[in-house]
């Protein structure tokens, strides 16, 4: 492309998403690098990327955290841009202002808007004056159990207390009563204090039964666009373990005004690149709420390239380095249905126990519609030091039915030697008749694996 900026990509990121990245580039004629630890030097992203660099020891702090070993690495390696991925510092507004201020590309959002939309009682802010629903929730930040007991009283039990700087599940409790709160309190301060390094909390009404709906975005700081929605319910401890798009419990007047209420977010905070407006849907009442924005492509993004046929990462990458938005929303549109499942190096007959070790053989699945995305190559190492995920078994099909019956017949063909995986919690999930309906919800799965245990053995 004439305009495109970018000619040498830093990959700051490890895994599947890093290999994912360094496709997407090379396919647009960009070099890349990949910045890693000392135990991923013999990583399948080492391997594929172009160049490589060490950044530093296994723990993450001192390597896939530390803002600036990976800057100066690029800078030694003649850097023009850097793609963050998912986790680590993809989110971090400290670090697309430092690679900014190197005079590098950070393919993403300004630092302004991971900023604005990485505090979740300003996010709140922000998608109300968008017209955005949000549910009833404490005005602002809210330091101490007494404060949260007040502001309690007056939305109504129950509630969620949840970490100010929160994302991913982190820094959550559920109160059904006052009486629960000198309890749950503490303790969601602290956890969000230790993961965020940010004690503040809010509080939200509490929806039983929702549905997790995200709509996928994607923007150049001025014109934005939907790439229509996904659904994530479920989850096991707030962490997503399967997903698909589109979400077919959605009644079509309720996806429009969903994914239009995305767009007007976006508009509003000039978002740039791809991101997820994500959202909690009350079936029942048939109406749905704001609940987060990642500024950031997500792991589930490829169910929506399957229904779209829309690259996300190229399109992140494009928009970076060309500076505009090239898809217009008459260009999007959904066919067929995917599913997504995330398979762990877990194991789900001993309470999701990790279990790094060495991978000793592999076959992945193929054929019409399917898709697996993944770190893995005989005799690779799978480290303790980082998420456990080893990558995502996608399929796509004309309907959901055949969706399921083709992901079934990917799960068998899958095989992982040499380590335990949660691939058995996806094929016992498959065939269940509740997941076949679509009959979950955010809180299904917790119950659910506690009658199904039997099974996972």
């Amino acid at each position: 492309m004439d305009d495109m900026r970018i000619n040498r990509l830093l990959v700051a990121n490890r895994g599947e998403i890093a290999v994912r990245i360094i496709r997407a580039a090379r396919e647009l004629g960009i070099h890349t690098v990949v910045a890693h630890s000392q135990c991923d030097g013999n990583s399948l992203p080492v391997r594929l990327a172009d160049d490589a660099c060490e950044i530093g020891p296994p723990a993450a702090a001192k390597s896939y955290l530390d803002i600036e070993a990976i800057v100066q690495a690029a800078q030694a390696k003649n850097i023009d841009s850097v793609h963050p991925g998912y986790g680590f510092l993809a989110e971090n507004a400290k670090f697309a202002q430092a690679v900014e201020s190197a005079g590098m590309i950070f393919v993403g959002p300004d630092a302004s808007t991971i900023e604005l939309m990485g505090d979740k009682v300003n996010a709140r802010t922000a998608a109300a004056a968008a017209g955005v629903p949000i549910v009833n929730g404490s005005a602002g930040r809210l330091e101490s159990a007494d404060e949260v007991c007040e502001a309690a009283e007056a939305i109504g039990y129950p509630i969620l207390v949840k970490a100010a700087a929160g994302g991913g599940g982190r820094g959550i409790r559920i109160a059904t009563h006052s009486s629960e709160l000198p309890r749950l309190v503490p303790q969601a301060i602290a956890e969000a204090q230790a993961t965020f390094g940010d004690g503040g909390v809010f509080i939200e009404q509490f929806i039983a039964r929702a549905r997790h709906i995200e709509v996928q975005v994607l923007g150049d700081g001025s014109d934005v666009i939907h790439c229509f929605e996904r659904e994530c319910s479920l989850q096991r401890r707030r962490q997503k373990i399967w997903e698909e798009a589109p979400a077919i419990v959605l009644p079509d007047a309720v996806r429009r005004q969903m994914c239009a209420a995305a767009v007007a977010l976006a508009h509003h905070v000039q978002y740039r690149g791809a991101g997820t407006v994500e959202f909690l849907y009350d079936e029942a009442a048939g109406q749905f709420y704001f609940l987060e924005m990642n500024t950031r492509i997500q792991v589930e993004h490829p169910v929506t390239e399957f229904v779209t046929g829309i690259d996300l990462v190229r399109e992140m990458l494009i928009i970076a380095g060309c500076g505009k938005l090239r898809l217009k929303q008459e260009d999007v549109g959904v066919r067929g249905h995917s599913i997504e499942c995330r398979i762990n190096a877990e194991d789900p007959a001993r309470d999701f126990m990790p279990m790094p070790g060495k991978v000793e053989s592999v076959m992945f699945p193929g054929g019409p519609g399917v898709r697996f995305d993944s770190m893995l190559y005989a005799g690779c190492e799978v480290p303790p030091f980082y998420d456990s995920m080893l990558g995502k078994l996608v399929v796509w099909d004309e309907s959901r039915s055949r969706a399921l019956r083709r992901l079934e017949r990917a799960l068998v063909e899958l095989r992982i030697d040499g380590i335990n995986t949660t691939q058995p919690l996806h094929q016992v999930l498959a065939s269940d008749g509740d997941v076949r309906e679509a009959n979950f919800h955010t809180e299904y799965l917790e119950p659910w694996l506690l009658r199904n245990s039997f099974k996972l053995q």
